[in-house]
């Protein structure tokens, strides 16, 4: 019985050398060993394979963001979770009337699929309204136009964005300027990477360089 232990542990100790020694060779530019070796263990057992750390915030076990939701895109059609099924998303949260933070992440997520290469062409970029009352689809279609070609604006009533927003966990409010006759929208604001599945597999903080979120998304797209 104890040679069958000992004999089991140094098969077990081979294996995961084996796997660490592969995880050196394929890793992607920018991701570590680790993250490598756990992407092989992850493929290998089938399990969910953790986010990534470059650039990214790895979610808690047990936290799940996204879920089903039903908007209207800019052309004025109705969407709902089940017209991405099967595709890698960015999604990001904001407004058209935004006056610096949205166009700034707006154009890293366009970045980050340029940086990408041909693997950036599987990863459709998504902006979701949290002003509704503005951002109408006509305004949603020329606002994220001028990010990316692929980019889809969804917008729709204000239970709607609501309901989006809820499942994300994103926070948003209207805010009133003094001396303004207009209003701003304060809102947090991550980046979220969402699987083929819908579930969100990873965050990344405002700032979030480009480069970080490619390198994090592209080692992330191996496993699907």
């Amino acid at each position: 019985m104890l040679r069958a232990i000992r004999l089991a542990s140094i098969l077990i100790v081979v294996l995961l050398g084996g796997v660490w020694a592969t995880a050196w060779f394929i890793r992607t530019p920018g991701e570590s060993v680790a993250d490598a070796f756990l992407r092989q263990l992850a493929r290998m057992t089938g399990a969910d394979m953790p986010a990534p750390s470059a650039g990214g915030v790895q979610l808690a076990q047990g936290v799940s963001l996204g879920g089903p939701f039903t908007m209207v895109d800019q052309t004025g059609k109705t969407v709902t979770q089940a017209d991405f099924a099967g595709r890698p998303l960015l999604v990001y949260f904001g407004f058209t009337y935004c006056p610096d933070v949205c166009p700034t992440e707006l154009g890293t997520i366009a970045a980050a699929l340029d940086a990408m290469g041909p693997a950036g062409e599987r990863v459709t970029p998504v902006f979701i309204s949290i002003d509704p009352e503005r951002d109408t689809p006509e305004a949603m279609a020329d606002y994220v136009s001028r990010f990316h070609p692929r980019m889809v604006g969804l917008t729709g009533s204000a239970e709607q964005v609501a309901a989006a927003a809820r499942a994300y966990r994103v926070y948003y409010a209207k805010v009133q300027p003094r001396d303004s006759t207009s209003y701003l929208m304060d809102h947090s604001s991550f980046i979220y990477f969402v699987g083929p599945d819908g579930r969100v597999r990873s965050l990344f903080r405002p700032e979030s360089t480009p480069e970080a979120i490619a390198s994090a998304v592209s080692a992330q797209l191996r496993a699907f």
